[in-house]
């Protein structure tokens, strides 16, 4: 039973005799839902510093919301993030060198995860079972077994869980999101997109690696359920780089993009997938791809007849081009670079005579947006990342589901889990939908 779930089921008689042993909280809690809201951080890196605490702090007053605790199982981080809102906030932080130190001792409404990526699910589990809502950045999971175990314990709990997919409360998007589903797009045919940039350093910290000693972390905490591995300082600061702590390009980039294909059709997974890659450009000793193309095929499992490709590339060594996502029916396309529809490649009248159609061609229309995606690391609050933020912490309140919920994180990473699967094995890889597994060459894909 969870501290909130026992607190609950507490007399009053119960409360009175136990006053001088319960926390705070639990008197703050019989005060109302007007209560300031305590939030705790698990992980204090560079994600957490320089875009999701800055987007929360911003709305924090009006919502009556406070980061009261930070957990990091590096020294340097913990002290870090003392310093941190000391010199920006004027406040004091707890520091816990553990969740489980946290959670006992922290008192927590809330928690905002951003850890490594092959964590985001377990620490989601954690949180969940500790009575805590949660935002939980993306990628959700990297295995299918963290994955169903996570999204399991997210709906036997009554928490809520944002997942860190920012595009789901971007105005351009719900325009775009609005536009598909109304019918005045048609049928989706193609979509196209891409995630390109040249910086030698993405994922990088060697700085950071040269100073880091094993006995400054918990690299057995770290390691969770991964396999027990000798100590690797970059392992622990670059695992963005190294498979299975991240899958690089699918878990950190296609992620975003390929929700919004779930979101925008109502589809939960990609009916294949065939990916192949390298690493042609940043022979730095990573095991992850710097360059990655991946095929996915869309559309009702019980009717081959009918769906659409999606085509995603990412390069780390060439950066034209930048971010793309563009949608294509036989009537137009929908940018969403420019956040501009228009009759670009639609089935004009000269064709469409020769074979006694009508043409096909969609009106123009711009799109209410926020601008195109950055491609740079950490850029700072845009005003996708804030509505998102706003998003959660109005609804820690109001109890409604977040624009993302648990199951768009779920969905987003069945489709980059079958792409890494399909990159590392060479093979086409499916989705057994009964038994909620990706089979690469009709086996089940494992570390």
């Amino acid at each position: 039973m969870n501290r909130r779930t026992f607190i609950q089921s507490l007399s009053l008689a119960g409360l009175a005799v136990g006053a001088g042993s319960l926390s705070p909280r639990l008197f703050a809690r019989a005060r109302g839902a007007n209560d300031r809201i305590r939030v705790g951080l698990v992980g204090f890196a560079d994600r957490s510093r320089d875009t999701l605490i800055p987007a929360f702090q911003r709305l924090a007053g009006e919502l009556n919301c406070e980061i009261v605790a930070v957990s990091d199982i590096w020294n340097r981080r913990r002290d870090e993030a003392v310093a941190y809102f000391k010199n920006k906030y004027s406040q004091d932080i707890a520091v816990y060198r553990n969740n489980e130190e946290m959670y006992e001792k922290a008192g927590l409404d809330a928690v905002i995860i951003a850890t490594a990526d092959f964590q985001h699910a377990l620490h989601c589990i954690e949180a969940v079972k500790a009575g805590c809502d949660a935002y939980v950045e993306k990628p959700f999971a990297e295995t299918m077994a963290d994955n169903r175990a996570a999204l399991k314990a997210v709906r036997a709990s009554k928490q809520i869980v944002q997942i860190g997919s920012q595009r789901r409360s971007g105005r351009s998007y719900h325009a775009a999101h609005d536009y598909i589903k109304s019918g005045q797009f048609g049928d989706i045919v193609f979509a196209e997109m891409s995630w390109n940039v040249n910086q030698p350093g993405r994922w990088r910290r060697p700085d950071l690696v040269a100073g880091l000693k094993e006995g400054d972390v918990d690299w057995k905490r770290f390691l969770m359920n991964r396999p027990r591995v000798a100590w690797d300082p970059r392992k622990y600061v670059e695992y963005r780089l190294f498979w299975p702590y991240s899958s690089g390009i699918p878990g950190q980039w296609m992620c975003h993009q390929i929700d919004t294909v779930h979101w925008f059709t109502g589809l939960p997974h990609p009916r294949s997938v065939s990916a192949n890659g390298g690493i042609y450009m940043w022979k730095d000793g990573r095991t992850n791809f710097d360059t990655m193309t991946s095929v996915f095929d869309y559309g009702p499992l019980d009717d081959p007849t009918r769906g659409f490709q999606v085509v995603y590339t990412s390069r780390f060594s060439n950066s034209a081009g930048g971010v793309k996502e563009v949608y294509y029916s036989n009537g137009g396309e929908l940018n969403l670079d420019t956040n501009e529809v228009s009759p670009k490649g639609g089935l004009t009248e000269k064709y469409a005579t020769r074979m006694k159609m009508r043409p096909n061609r969609l009106k123009p229309a711009s799109l209410k947006g926020d601008g195109p995606a950055a491609t740079d690391a950490n850029t700072g609050v845009d005003n996708m990342v804030l509505a998102h933020m706003r998003n959660w912490m109005e609804c820690l309140r109001s109890r409604k589901e977040p624009n993302a919920p648990v199951e768009a994180g779920y969905q987003h990473s069945i489709a980059t889990i079958m792409a890494n699967a399909a990159a590392r094995t060479g093979e086409k890889v499916t989705f057994d939908a009964a038994r909620q597994e990706v089979l690469a060459g009709g086996k089940v894909f494992h570390l």
